[in-house]
């Protein structure tokens, strides 16, 4: 293993895997305008790593995922709240990951709020500690989101449960963001980054290039109509699979089925 940590954020490299910590838990891992920046930064860093097959995002301590901005910061800095979406080429740590071609898991150990819960609505897979719990409450601070968070939830959970979330600010639990298909599963808080860690490092044996392929392909069709996104997939399929040669085909096969027959022991 090896890091490189800063003052607010944390990199470990676990071979193939790396584990970028917001480290503010005295602050609930609030996005501050520097952390805000070292995240990008190591985002789009990891990204071009050759070495880096997945990311993992986690919060410091176990009280938090991110609190989301950090509104202190915010509220005495006049005119900066109309900065943070990060346009043009401001750091933008939700363009960063959907823009990265590797793999990014979040693991949810704590509370995900507003900026938060955006940060983790970007992430490609979600797995939450038991103890996690999800809110927006972009409505008490009389804040419009900017990171996607009106789009993405009602595209997840359905516009009647988005709508509850975010005209009354409650939270809901790590079970019923399970139910509600908002997170892969909880588990329990001890187990959190053992759990995350052996996903990470199953998704690190797959083909770079593929993944970064396939990640593209799940995201630019997931914003298109069902019959056009269809459509993506018939023509990409087409022409990946064209390239791929009968004996690849077959030292991979065998491979899915020696992988197989190890579990099974």
């Amino acid at each position: 293993m090896t890091a490189a940590n800063t003052a607010e954020l944390l990199i470990e490299r676990h071979g193939p895997v790396a584990v970028l910590t917001l480290n503010r838990p005295q602050a609930m891992n609030a996005l501050s305008q520097s952390l805000i920046r070292s995240l990008s930064a190591a985002i789009v860093s990891l990204g071009r790593d050759e070495t880096a097959r997945v990311i993992v995002l986690t919060g410091a301590g176990d009280r938090a995922f991110s609190a989301g901005l950090d509104l202190k910061e915010l509220g005495a800095r006049p005119g900066l709240l109309g900065m943070v979406e990060g346009e043009g080429e401001r750091p933008n740590p939700i363009r960063a990951i959907a823009q990265c071609p590797k793999p990014v898991i979040g693991a949810v150990n704590g509370v995900a709020i507003t900026g938060g819960f955006e940060l983790a609505l970007a992430c490609d897979i979600l797995v939450a500690s038991e103890t996690a719990r999800f809110a927006d409450t972009h409505q008490r601070v009389g804040v419009i989101p900017g990171w996607g968070l009106s789009q993405k939830l009602s595209r997840i959970i359905g516009p009647s449960r988005a709508k509850e979330m975010a005209f009354s600010g409650r939270f809901i639990s790590a079970r019923q963001a399970t139910d509600w298909g908002l997170v892969s599963r909880a588990v329990p808080a001890g187990e959190l980054m053992a759990d995350v860690m052996a996903l990470a490092q199953e998704i690190a044996e797959v083909d770079a290039g593929f993944l970064s392929d396939y990640k593209r392909l799940v995201d630019v069709g997931y914003g298109l109509p069902l019959g056009e996104a269809m459509a993506l997939e018939s023509e990409w399929s087409r022409r990946h699979n064209a390239a791929v040669r009968p004996d690849e085909l077959e030292a991979r096969r065998a491979g899915v089925q020696a992988k197989g027959r190890s579990r099974e022991t």
